[in-house]
């Protein structure tokens, strides 16, 4: 039996203020294809199928038509809810898309029964576990302490009769214990949502999302395949692929990582002003990238992101590297800076923004400027 295992699909987010709509609209085009080429049976989606809570209407747009695609080509979808997903808005008609084979799982309802396929190998147990927090799972199971994330996953499974003989899958979007984060990831406090792989052991293949870069954890049948386009410039050097699977008798699979070519890449660059504007420099780059830029320059470049837009129009995120970045230190907390004047303690910061204190006639403004608001506060 063969499937794509996708995640982290995110439709309708924006990186740094771009909207990302027509780069999704390109990749699930490449995943369609892919889909085609393979012959895939079905499709495997782990979460975040939009960004938001309450994606908007270009998403769900962009989302139907990818599922209307399925549906005419006779390639099963199945999806669970992630973290960003509103389970309500994700289940909608999830009874009547369910006749065309796009199954929905979106809320524990205190059991994780399977959809149970048949190829010419017999029968394979697909389970669809949504994100899962203890909250969700502890009124279930009242005579069980489940107070981590660990805890409730735990005992899900332990509830879940399993047939070791078979052939098992799960789909899942949690936070595995040793895989690594991009800062596009939102975190939990402390690592409380860690899971360890070892619970999984009664499963064939876990079916991950969540994390945004590909990897496996501990095997490589415990798997997260990753967004399929780069959502932060943590993930520049990412390679996006979507994970192509063909499961044949119990104990072998084999795995396939297929690129993704995104419309519009994520780049970094680094130099002078006159360095990265230079012909000699730009020309060998595809210039309608999105680009984060790092400017060299000691002196800051006035109204330099709006003159780089001419070379670079999709520039989303423009730094420096210089003399005054590099010593940017800690400010002191102690109880000397309460022991400040207000002027003084404005010095001290001035001082580590920019390398150099304050002249006479700056102390002197300052001074004013205070006064007046003390005076208006009276």
């Amino acid at each position: 039996m063969k499937f794509l295992h996708l995640s982290d699909l995110h439709l309708g987010k924006k990186v740094n203020e771009f909207s990302m709509l027509e780069e999704q609209n390109h990749i699930l085009a490449q995943i369609t294809e892919c889909a085609i080429q393979k012959q895939v049976d079905g499709i495997l989606i782990a979460g975040d199928v939009y960004d938001k809570a309450i994606p908007p209407v270009d998403a769900i747009q962009l989302f139907d038509t990818f599922l209307n695609q399925m549906v005419q080509r006779h390639i099963s979808c199945y999806i669970i809810s992630g973290n960003h997903d509103s389970n309500e808005r994700l289940a909608f008609a999830s009874s009547i898309l369910k006749k065309q084979k796009i199954y929905l799982s979106t809320v524990f309802k205190g059991t994780l029964s399977p959809i149970t396929l048949q190829d010419e190998y017999g029968p394979l147990n697909l389970y669809l576990l949504p994100f899962i927090k203890p909250a969700y799972v502890k009124p279930y199971y009242p005579e069980e302490t489940i107070e981590t994330y660990q805890d409730a996953i735990q005992q899900i499974i332990n509830h879940t009769p399993i047939d070791p003989t078979q052939r098992n899958i799960l789909v899942a979007h949690q936070f595995i214990m040793g895989a690594s984060r991009c800062e596009s990831e939102e975190l939990s406090i402390g690592g409380l949502d860690q899971i360890d792989a070892s619970i999984f052991s009664a499963f064939d293949y876990v079916a991950l999302g969540h994390l945004h870069g590909p990897q496996w954890i501990k095997k490589d049948t415990i798997r997260y395949c990753g967004t399929p386009l780069k959502y932060s410039f943590s993930e520049v050097n990412h390679t996006k692929t979507v994970t192509y699977l063909e499961i044949q008798e119990k104990g072998t699979i084999l795995f396939e990582c297929i690129p993704l070519v995104a419309k519009h890449d994520l780049q970094e660059i680094k130099g002078s002003y006159l360095e990265v504007t230079a012909k000699s420099f730009y020309e060998h780059l595809n210039t309608d990238h999105y680009f984060h830029i790092t400017l060299t320059d000691e002196e800051e470049i006035f109204d330099a992101i709006g003159k780089l837009r001419t070379i670079y129009p999709n520039i989303m995120r423009l730094d420096y590297d210089n003399l005054r970045t590099k010593q940017s230190q800690a400010i002191d907390g102690s109880s000397a800076i309460k022991q400040q004047t207000p002027l003084e303690q404005f010095q001290d910061f001035y001082q580590l923004q920019n390398n150099q204190p304050l002249t006479e006639e700056q102390q002197q403004y300052c001074q004013t400027i205070m006064e007046e608001i003390w005076e208006e506060q009276k």
